[in-house]
């Protein structure tokens, strides 16, 4: 049996629990072997049924990972899979995953508590899990490096964007660029607002508007925001978002450190020209298919939004190589790429209840 750390499935969507209701959501249509354990108080998520979802003790939080997860797991004799950045330290067999050490990089962005848990879980799960995942060749080489553990064990399942991100149907009207992001101390909104500043004096038609909000994990940010031509939008729903993509201008991602970046693939894939920072991942996850900007340089984002607003050609180009490099992503070959390490976990330590074959089918039983 494959257990899936499932409490994602009780916090709000970012990056991360996008990144683990995707790869859950394909596993479950792959195997007929895995579960979901989760503590109580979910919040619903569209394509996940309740006779895959098992309600696992009465803690929440970390101390329900920690303590009631790994019991339920051991109990089963399963490989526990963990899909945010976070599992129980002790427990064996388990695939882990670690999308990023922005907390080390950019401390300024979380509250102290954050730190504190992550200094004390994430050394001691790196160090004992069986396999790694991790979302980019940047990011293996960020964690090895920094944990001294052996890229040997880490397996790269790249992010994508949801096909409902599409570039047919319904846009948002108006002129305007658009930023999708947790205004965090790393994804350099500052930098951004000013350099809009500067845009907005020679463009004052157009808007900037921005999607998302901080979650408690995040240290507060203070913004001053450069007059009625930016708009918060807080959290929106998918369609709301899409149809942003669609209509906007420009997808505007200046952010400092990306283990991988979702926001910039959902843009692209509806068509929508994409200004990203030359820095962390993002150069080999959009390769040649964004305008990059120096993130430090306030000026050559201001400029960037000018080039892209007043050259509708580049615009063209942006998108169609857009759609092209989204197209290299796909949530379905990334589970796959966990199903194969799952696979290779059991029969290290063998297992037979979780070998697939060819077609994913699966064989049961435990070998003692």
């Amino acid at each position: 049996m494959i257990v899936i750390n499932a409490r994602f499935l009780t916090q709000h969507v970012t990056g991360i629990q996008r990144f683990a209701s995707e790869i859950s959501r394909e596993l479950l249509a792959l195997r007929s072997d895995v579960v979901l354990a989760a503590p109580r108080g979910l919040t619903p998520r569209e394509g996940f049924h309740d006779r895959r979802i098992v309600r696992v003790g009465r803690l929440s939080g970390h101390a329900w990972e920690q303590i009631e997860l790994p019991l339920f797991a051991r109990h089963r004799r399963a490989v526990l899979l963990d899909l945010t950045s976070t599992g129980p330290v002790w427990y064996a067999p388990q695939v882990s995953t670690h999308h990023d050490i922005t907390w080390l990089r950019h401390p300024e962005s979380f509250d102290r508590r954050f730190r504190a848990v992550y200094r004390l879980v994430v050394p001691r799960l790196i160090a004992r899990s069986d396999r790694l995942l991790t979302v980019s060749e940047f990011s293996k080489g960020e964690i090895a490096t920094f944990f001294d553990a052996s890229t040997e064990k880490f397996t790269v399942v790249p992010n994508a964007a949801d096909a409902r991100f599409r570039p047919d149907g319904e846009a948002a009207p108006g002129r305007y660029l658009l930023a999708v992001s947790s205004p965090n101390a790393h994804k350099n909104f500052a930098r951004m607002l000013a350099a809009f500043a500067r845009f907005s004096a020679t463009h004052p038609d157009v808007e900037l508007r921005v999607v998302g909000s901080q979650t408690h994990a995040f240290a507060r940010q203070e913004y001053a925001v450069p007059g009625e031509r930016v708009r918060f939008l807080g959290r929106i729903d998918d369609d709301e978002l899409t149809a942003l993509y669609r209509g906007a201008l420009a997808f505007v991602f200046p952010s400092l450190y990306e283990g991988f970046g979702i926001p910039p693939l959902e843009a692209q894939q509806c068509g929508c020209p994409v200004i990203a920072a030359r820095a962390a991942s993002l150069p080999e996850v959009l390769d040649d298919s964004a305008l990059f900007i120096d993130p430090y340089d306030v000026d050559d984002i201001a400029n960037a939004m000018t080039r892209v607003v007043e050259d509708a050609a580049l615009r063209e180009y942006l998108s169609r190589d857009g759609l092209r490099n989204a197209q290299r992503y796909s949530w379905r070959a990334s589970a796959e790429r966990v199903s194969r390490v799952l696979d290779e976990v059991v029969a290290a330590r063998g297992c037979t209840s979780t070998v697939s074959d060819g077609s994913h089918g699966v064989r049961q039983g435990w070998a003692s």
